[in-house]
């Protein structure tokens, strides 16, 4: 099998054995040759919530065509809630299509919007290369995990050496920031 590694200028397969990136011509050097610059807490921060704005821009819309008649109805009744029926729709809008969606992301450009407005993409922690699908599917799991004790594994990238979250960690993955030569 041949080895290959992710373009930081454009998040393209490349072989490993190029010194430069096919696609976008960026120089590709090797970890010696460069210095990582691991993607903090707090820009990580502000990718999540450009992400997070994104995403909101497709689920409520989803949302109040599935619910609106309960959104009318509630508010006809002067009982706020009352008679909305969060089920199914509910689950496959705010969790599986944004879930669905974010690892399209990772998988086309190893980052998200709001990661690439930041200029970070997800590398393997050990090569350097485009994580796999599993991977993705771990990390995205492991947002979860993350969350659960009061967002402390999100917390943890602003202590860890290299900069990872719980669900980093667990995927074996890491954010980098890559500039453009």
């Amino acid at each position: 099998m041949r080895s290959s590694r992710v373009c930081p200028g454009c998040a393209a397969m490349t072989s490993a054995s190029h010194r430069f990136c096919g696609y976008c011509g960026y120089q590709l050097l090797s970890a010696t040759e460069r210095s990582i610059q691991y993607a903090g807490f707090w820009l990580r921060l502000v990718a999540t919530l450009i992400d997070s704005l994104l995403i909101a821009l497709i689920t409520v819309p989803l949302l109040v065509w599935v619910y609106y008649d309960a959104f009318v109805e509630a508010a006809t009744l002067g009982t706020p809630g009352a008679s909305m029926g969060f089920g199914w729709p509910d689950f496959w809008i705010q969790f599986v299509l944004p879930m669905v969606l974010v690892i399209i992301f990772w998988r086309k450009k190893s980052a998200t919007p709001g990661k690439m407005m930041i200029s970070a993409v997800i590398v393997d922690s050990k090569t350097g290369a485009k994580p796999t699908t599993g991977q993705f599917v771990i990390r995205y799991l492991g947002y979860i995990v993350s969350t659960v004790p009061l967002c402390l594994g999100f917390m943890w990238v602003g202590w860890h050496s290299k900069k990872q979250g719980w669900h980093d960690i667990m995927a074996g993955t890491v954010v980098i920031i890559v500039r453009p030569n």
